[in-house]
């Protein structure tokens, strides 16, 4: 088994120019490596496969540790790209790139001190009971610290790195220009929308007032629910770069697998119905899946909510499309998914015939899925192995995805994390039966 690196006290490049060194540098690593793979090939009387030449373990290792250093949006992309490689790439990579779900380097004190300086006012910390320099998280764009005011309030104080939000453009670019030459992305397929949208949602990421707002906006929706606790903000503390929080005390989410079966089946299902919630009413949804946004407090049975830097407002109009696309769906009504799934985008008038077919065929293997069994076991991997050799084959037969629209593909990729939490799990849920509660 490969030892994760273990987090250390690392100051971030916090200009442009640094940030684009480190980034140019990997790359040029990178690509070397694969260029001395493929001459190997070569030589062999082999055809290079490019795909295969850059997801070494020597690559993977190397791109997971330098955006781990970096952070960053050049992180938090590799941060969402990583959901998925656990049934993409073999264990050994899928490790290695784990490491982008898991605590990033730190500033070092000296670091957070300016930082702190320059957002809070003067003689800041006169008014701290205690202050842990040494942060509880560190992810893509900030770091947390556990502290406790003089007033009694114990917080949670997430500091963003600086230069994060000003290299958030650079950083988008530079990871671009790398997808672009890695051999992974389809011929014919448009990058640009994604580069485009990622950036302006890693804008409105960086601004840490705004996620204060959207947080409150979670807790008027939510209100005392028995299911969830959410922290409470702390305004006279927050500013664009820091959001000042109230502390809940919980474990990592993943760790509740070895709760009892009963309740790990719960926390499955609370959190299904929480993201349908969110879908079909409250239209408002948080998009980011990540496992960290998620912690279980053992001793109230309660789900602890982190993180709304990525909330998104969901259209009506969507959310009856989704509506109408699971009834046809579960209805196995073939030419109703067909009409929708044009409606949503899955589709265009300009996709290949086979390829839509192969499409629709996929929808109906989940349908199929989740009608056979009135309790849906997450163990089973036969869904997921059934979509994998048909998105393999989709690939294979030159199928280049329609741009689809952005609020859909954040749905796609809430749904996708949440069923992956499901599966880490190891849940029984009755999918069906909840979902149709909403239709």
């Amino acid at each position: 088994m490969t030892e994760q690196p273990k987090a250390q006290p690392r100051a971030i490049p916090a200009t442009r120019l640094s940030r684009f060194n480190q980034l140019a540098s990997m790359t040029a690593r990178v690509g070397g490596s694969m260029a001395g793979g493929a001459l190997q090939d070569l030589a062999r009387g082999q055809r290079p496969n490019m795909r295969n030449l850059l997801l070494t373990p020597s690559n993977m290792r190397r791109i997971a540790d330098d955006l781990a250093k970096m952070r960053g949006a050049a992180m938090k992309i590799g941060q969402l790209v990583s959901m998925d490689t656990g049934d993409v790439l073999p264990p050994e990579l899928a490790q290695i790139f784990a490491r982008l779900r898991a605590d990033a380097d730190f500033m070092p004190p000296a670091q957070l001190k300016k930082v702190l300086n320059a957002n809070w006012r003067d003689g800041w910390l006169k008014a701290f009971k205690r202050f842990d320099v040494h942060p509880i998280a560190a992810a893509s764009i900030g770091q947390v610290h556990r502290a406790q005011l003089k007033d009694g309030r114990d917080v949670a104080i997430k500091v963003q790195y600086p230069g994060v939000a000003k290299s958030i453009d650079s950083d988008v670019a530079n990871v671009g220009a790398l997808m672009k030459v890695s051999g992974l992305l389809p011929a014919g397929f448009e990058l640009k929308p994604y580069l485009t949208e990622a950036r302006r949602q890693l804008h409105e990421e960086t601004d840490y007032a705004l996620e204060g707002r959207q947080l409150q906006a979670f807790r008027a929706h939510l209100g005392d629910h028995p299911a969830f606790t959410l922290p409470q903000l702390h305004e006279d503390w927050t500013t664009e770069n820091i959001l000042t929080m109230s502390y809940v005390s919980g474990i990592a989410i993943e760790d509740a697998m070895s709760a009892p079966q009963d309740t790990r089946n719960q926390i499955a299902e609370r959190l299904l119905r929480l993201m349908l919630d969110e879908l079909f009413t409250f239209n408002l949804m948080q998009t980011d899946p990540n496992f960290a946004n998620y912690r279980y407090a053992p001793d109230t049975g309660k789900i602890i909510l982190l993180d709304f830097g990525a909330t998104r407002a969901i259209d009506p109009k969507l959310a009856d499309q989704y509506r109408r696309l699971m009834r046809a769906g579960f209805a196995d009504n073939k030419d109703a998914l067909h009409a929708i799934a044009m409606e949503v985008g899955f589709l265009s008038e300009q996709t290949d015939p086979r390829h839509a077919t192969r499409i629709l065929r996929m929808m109906q293997l989940v349908f199929a899925a989740l009608s056979e069994q009135p309790i849906f076991d997450f163990t089973r991997t036969d869904l997921s192995d059934a979509m994998n050799v048909e998105g393999r084959a989709l690939a294979e037969d030159g199928f280049v995805p329609p741009p689809l629209p952005m609020d859909v593909l954040y749905l796609q990729r809430k749904f996708g994390g949440m069923f992956l939490l499901c599966a880490r799990l190891k849940a029984h849920v009755p999918v069906r039966a909840l979902i149709e509660t909403y239709l």
